[in-house]
């Protein structure tokens, strides 16, 4: 008998189980604790730095539908429940003082959110120009920054008489279109490309009163590329978060949507109660873990607001000094796009993209899968069997309950590498599928 398998090895085991689980419930309860109290020391600053009745109130104690009398009926629908639902047992404890006070200020500001009011850059967020820059027109002119790698000029009569073929690329979660440019566009060819950088994320907005729901972000799309460009035939391709936002949008033009590409989505089947379906994916993709690393990160940026915001004011806020220090140290004059895009969105940004698309948006994907199911949308999708960020079983959901959806199941490959250790594969995967589309006049 082995020592794994002996009662000495299981007797380790154990112990070493009820060890773990018992550091991990004290880091999180001390989590807890550090939170509810940034919540009252974030309360005072924003009522220093912008005013008594503008600072955008947090979501400490809040309850769903508090503070808009029933209006905005829509954009309620789209909030999710994890906004809301984050037991802190301190907060539920002590009842911090001025709390139902904070709550006044909120009902005026949720109140606001429906029309989408003025652009705010708050004081805890960067303000040079690559974060700002595209905020500072009138309200009616934001559009998000756009990369478009046109066709080849050609006097052939043949490119004339067809029509554009175009892709309009989506990224994930704290990335931009550099996750597209700087991949994949070199190896495609006879398409008009549109790398999107997300409403929050990149050189796009990233307004304060936004409360970045799945139609918010579908809206900037649409204003920024489909409306401008005309484009009344495209296909999709995104990754990861984006996967959500672009079904959203097939599901919106699916006569003019010729094929979706799906890279590691998030899906997971819809229960009745919508608290538990958005609460199973916090829960899921960023469940209260310490080990790996990465997953701890998770689960503090996605449960914890204020410390999510405290590491994105030391971060996201400094992230030019701490790109020339990353220079320094590295002696690169250049950094890799993926270390410079980790910074380049808000708080505010982050953490309603994360509770109301990744999370949030789980409930419509059912819905929109079935609008394009009857329209004859084809639907493909690419999984790492090595993914650990977003499970292959999302994936392999989607292929039971749409038994028509295309399924390729990378080797050997995670979240991340399914596109970046394989660009010129994955290019010619696209050019596959969208080879079956002959688009003309």
């Amino acid at each position: 008998m082995s020592v794994a398998n002996s009662p000495l090895g299981k007797w380790t085991r154990k112990c070493g189980t009820i060890l773990l689980d018992a550091i991990t419930f004290l880091t999180f309860l001390f989590l807890d604790f550090l939170d509810a109290v940034l919540c009252v020391i974030y309360e005072s600053l924003d009522e220093l730095f912008e005013g008594k009745h503008n600072f955008t109130p947090c979501y400490c104690g809040k309850i769903k539908g508090e503070g808009n009398n029933g209006e905005c009926g829509g954009e309620e629908k789209e909030l999710s429940e994890t906004l809301y639902g984050r037991k802190n047992v301190f907060r539920e404890i002590l009842g911090f003082l001025g709390l139902a006070r904070k709550w006044e200020y909120g009902k005026e500001r949720d109140h606001g959110y429906c029309g989408g009011g003025r652009l705010v850059n708050r004081w805890s967020d960067c303000g040079c120009d690559s974060c700002v820059s595209l905020m500072k027109e009138g309200d009616d002119l934001q559009k998000l920054h756009v990369v478009v790698r046109e066709l080849p000029q050609a006097n052939d009569d043949s490119r004339r008489k067809r029509a554009e073929k175009n892709v309009i690329f989506l990224h994930g979660i704290v990335s931009s279109s550099s996750f597209w440019t700087e991949t994949v566009f070199e190896n495609l060819c006879d398409y008009r490309l549109f790398a999107v950088d997300l409403l929050g994320f990149g050189r796009s907005p990233k307004p304060n009163d936004c409360l970045y729901t799945l139609s918010d972000h579908v809206e900037m799309i649409e204003k920024s590329v489909i409306s401008p460009y005309q484009l009344r035939s495209f296909h999709l391709v995104a990754h990861s978060m984006g996967c959500i936002i672009a079904v959203a949008l097939a599901a919106k033009y699916s006569k003019f949507v010729k094929s979706v590409t799906l890279v590691a989505p998030h899906y997971f089947p819809y229960a009745k109660d919508e608290t538990t379906s958005t609460s199973m994916v916090l829960n899921t993709l960023a469940g209260k873990r310490l080990w790996p690393p990465l997953a701890f990160c998770k689960s503090v940026m996605a449960w914890y607001e204020h410390v999510g915001r405290s590491f994105c004011f030391l971060f996201c806020r400094n992230h030019r000094t701490w790109e020339r220090i990353l220079k320094l140290l590295t002696r690169r004059r250049e950094l890799n796009f993926l270390e410079v895009d980790f910074t380049r969105h808000t708080h505010h940004s982050g953490w309603h993209t994360m509770h109301n698309v990744v999370c949030g948006g789980a409930k419509f994907m059912d819905e929109y899968l079935e609008i394009l199911n009857r329209s004859g949308v084809k639907v493909c999708i690419i999984h790492g069997d090595q993914d650990r960020t977003i499970p292959l079983e999302c994936s392999n959901s989607i292929k039971m309950k749409f038994p028509q959806v295309e399924l390729q199941i990378i080797r050997n490959a995670d979240h991340r590498s399914v596109i970046l250790g394989r660009k010129r594969d994955f290019a010619k995967s696209l050019q596959h599928i969208w080879a079956s589309f002959q688009i003309y006049d």
